[in-house]
């Protein structure tokens, strides 16, 4: 009772304070990270997938099976070969980044046949980007006439989408092209037939109006 009454209020509100702050530190730091989504693929770019992650380690793992990779992998920017090579660096990653896994001896190489423009001049230092917008033209398989396009964009650095315009084969592009081409020719003859129609119709009433003529004459 002596020993009780010789704490003080401060004290022990003090220490309770200190006690659930150190034990909301310690849950809040023992949170695993959130998971999130991104897009992988290996070293041609002839696979491409798409995952969640949370942690790197857990994103090579799953890219190990997924790509099916083997021995030591490392991770890159598909898009300038930036190496990822720690957790920290990986955390500010944005959503739905393009990574490229390479195994062991593997290096980054850019895209074949991809160009590059520049307007030729730098922006300010202390300038602030509203929107960014990429556009990523590829090959999913070697027999697309056409290739894949991505387009990204990135407004104010924080709220990003993408979109997806998947290529399509020889045969597709002609199915399409002869569905089209039936469209067009089936409206140009609805058109032909509604002119047709008309010219009859002016046609019958001049030849009523020269009858009614002769018969006033």
């Amino acid at each position: 009772m002596e020993y009780l009454s010789a704490l003080k209020p401060n004290g022990l509100l003090r220490s309770v304070s200190t006690m659930s702050s150190e034990f909301g530190r310690r849950v809040w730091n023992s949170a695993p990270p959130p998971q999130r989504p991104f897009r992988v693929c290996n070293h041609k770019r002839t696979i491409r997938k798409g995952l969640t992650a949370a942690t790197r380690q857990e994103l090579l793992d799953k890219a190990l099976e997924t790509l099916l990779l083997s021995g030591v992998l490392t991770v890159v920017l598909e898009e300038d070969g930036t190496a990822v090579e720690n957790e920290d660096f990986f955390q500010l990653l944005e959503d739905d980044t393009c990574l490229m896994v390479l195994e062991l001896g593997q290096s980054w190489s850019p895209r074949s046949g991809m160009l590059s423009y520049g307007l030729g001049r730098e922006k300010p230092k202390h300038s602030k980007d509203i929107a960014r917008i990429t556009f990523d033209v590829y090959k999913q398989n070697p027999r697309d006439l056409f290739g894949s396009l991505n387009i990204k964009a990135t407004f104010y650095g924080l709220y990003s989408m993408s979109c997806d315009f998947q290529g399509v084969g020889p045969k597709k592009v002609l199915r399409e092209l002869l569905r089209w081409t039936s469209s067009v020719l089936q409206g140009m003859g609805h058109m032909l037939l509604g002119i047709a129609s008309t010219l009859r119709h002016i046609v019958e009433g001049a030849e009523q109006w020269q009858r009614q003529r002769h018969l006033h004459s």
